[in-house]
């Protein structure tokens, strides 16, 4: 669905109300047959209220759908009938969303789905049973029950849709560090771009190729401090960050003081918790086409003695060094990849 700029809206978040459908009721009936002087119980069982199932699948990056359709209801199941007839069971109703998301209780903490790959379905409202009909009751003590029951309520609740991005490296960095550009450099990506000193509102994907790879990068809207107490744009996006393997940290290399920008970055994800601060870090001194060489020096120096690790030094908007950046994010992405199936396979042989 487009917007009016004809560029998909970005939805990472969005809430719905969920109503699974009741059962049908059962039937008191009794057979009226020519020449069959004591007709039995024959009343029927009701069917099944549809449930609503939570369903990842291929092709969707956005939980736009559910901006404008927040109410979800599956219908009752049939009543019964006579003759022994049953009540249908009511159809399911399908929530499709992209492979990332997670389903939270109204809480906003509890997780009751965490969708990580297509195919997978979660029933979170199980419709009703159907109420059983007079025939269920029939006994050697009670040849003609007159007991049906109602079917059996459904199950409704209100839950948070959250998205979060599943993309092999995350940009991270202050505003204006320069990520979008980096993006856009080295990826069919178009994020807007411009000095905006409130930086990028939405995550933007980009499908970047290093040889004959490909692997997704992640551009987070620039973090400020305190952006983990959910100061600026919040923390919301760092979540996007968490499944990444790899994190570029791009500095930007004209301010003044790119050691303070590296430590503040890095106080947020140390604050935010949830493993990121332990990730792979690739760390970049950006907008190298703006600096003189003994200020790249300088400024490369200052780095790598706070990071305690060589710095890259590129440009995205000039294309230099971009590549070899490229080359080793992928490098760390299948280590990271290596770790993973190890830790997987150890796993599965202690059991």
């Amino acid at each position: 669905m487009s917007e009016s700029s004809g560029t998909m809206k970005f939805l990472d978040q969005a809430k719905v109300y969920l109503r699974s459908g009741d059962g049908g009721a059962g039937c008191v009936g009794f057979r009226r047959e020519k020449f069959i002087e004591f007709g039995g119980p024959d009343g029927g069982d009701g069917g099944r209220g549809g449930s609503v199932v939570v369903e990842a699948v291929n092709g969707l990056n956005t939980l736009i759908d559910y901006r404008y359709r927040q109410h979800f209801k599956a219908s009752r199941g049939g009543h019964g009938m006579g003759q022994n007839r049953s009540g249908a069971k009511a159809d399911d109703v399908t929530l499709k969303v992209p492979v990332g998301t997670q389903v939270l209780d109204d809480d906003q903490e509890t997780v009751l789905a965490d969708f990580t790959e297509p195919g997978q379905r979660v029933v979170l409202c199980r419709g009703g049973d159907g109420g059983f009909g007079n025939a269920h009751y029939k006994s050697a003590t009670n040849r003609t029950p007159t007991r049906a029951d109602p079917g059996w309520p459904g199950e409704e609740r209100w839950v948070w849709l959250r998205l979060k991005l599943i993309a092999d490296a995350g940009l991270v960095g202050l505003p204006n560090a320069g990520k979008s550009t980096f993006l856009a450099a080295c990826s069919r990506a178009r994020p807007k771009i411009a000095d905006y000193p409130f930086t990028t509102l939405t995550p933007n994907l980009g499908v970047v190729r290093a040889g004959d790879e490909e692997f997704v990068i992640a551009d987070i809207p620039g973090l400020i401090e305190g952006a983990h107490e959910g100061h600026g744009l919040g923390d919301r996006f760092l979540g996007h960050v968490e499944r990444t393997r790899v994190l570029l940290h791009l500095v930007d290399g004209t301010q003044d003081d790119v050691a303070e920008a590296y430590r503040i970055i890095r106080g947020e994800l140390e604050a935010y918790g949830a493993g990121l601060a332990e990730k792979s870090e690739l760390v970049g001194l950006n907008k190298c086409d703006a600096l003189t060489d003994e200020a790249i020096v300088e400024r490369k120096a200052a780095l790598e003695a706070v990071t305690g690790v060589p710095v890259a030094v590129l440009s995205g908007a000039a294309g230099i060094g971009v590549e070899a950046v490229l080359f080793e994010l992928l490098r760390r992405i299948r280590d990271a990849g290596d770790q993973d199936t190890g830790a997987a396979g150890a796993d599965t042989d202690g059991g």
